[in-house]
């Protein structure tokens, strides 16, 4: 896997996330594995306000929106994030960024 923007930080988000759920979702939900992903990046903002968004975006915001409109127009056919709103790039980032690290979560603990 490559390395993102700020890759480091979305995985510190994730692992307080499985600290917090893991064994919860373990136990009440047949499907975790399978919705994991969704439970942990989209379900929540990642980053709430449009300053906090701009802060985080810092000189990359470009970047990512590049990454976001690629990967929208191959998975849905269309961007349909607002591109205009910071928090909603960033927390769209954060989604695109986590399934990565989640799919590489569940590879290493596949048991």
């Amino acid at each position: 896997m490559s390395q993102f923007y700020k890759q480091e930080e979305i995985q510190s988000y994730f692992n307080n996330y499985l600290d917090e759920n893991l064994n919860y979702l373990k136990d009440n939900d047949p499907h975790w594995k399978e919705d994991l992903h969704h439970n942990a990046f989209n379900t929540d903002y990642y980053i709430i306000g449009t300053y906090q968004a701009k802060q985080w975006l810092g000189d990359n915001a470009f970047d990512i929106i590049a990454i976001i409109k690629d990967y929208e127009e191959q998975h849905f056919g269309e961007c349909t994030t607002d591109l205009s709103c910071p928090e909603s790039v960033v927390n769209m980032y954060a989604y695109i960024v986590g399934e990565q690290i989640v799919h590489g979560w569940l590879d290493e603990n596949a048991n």
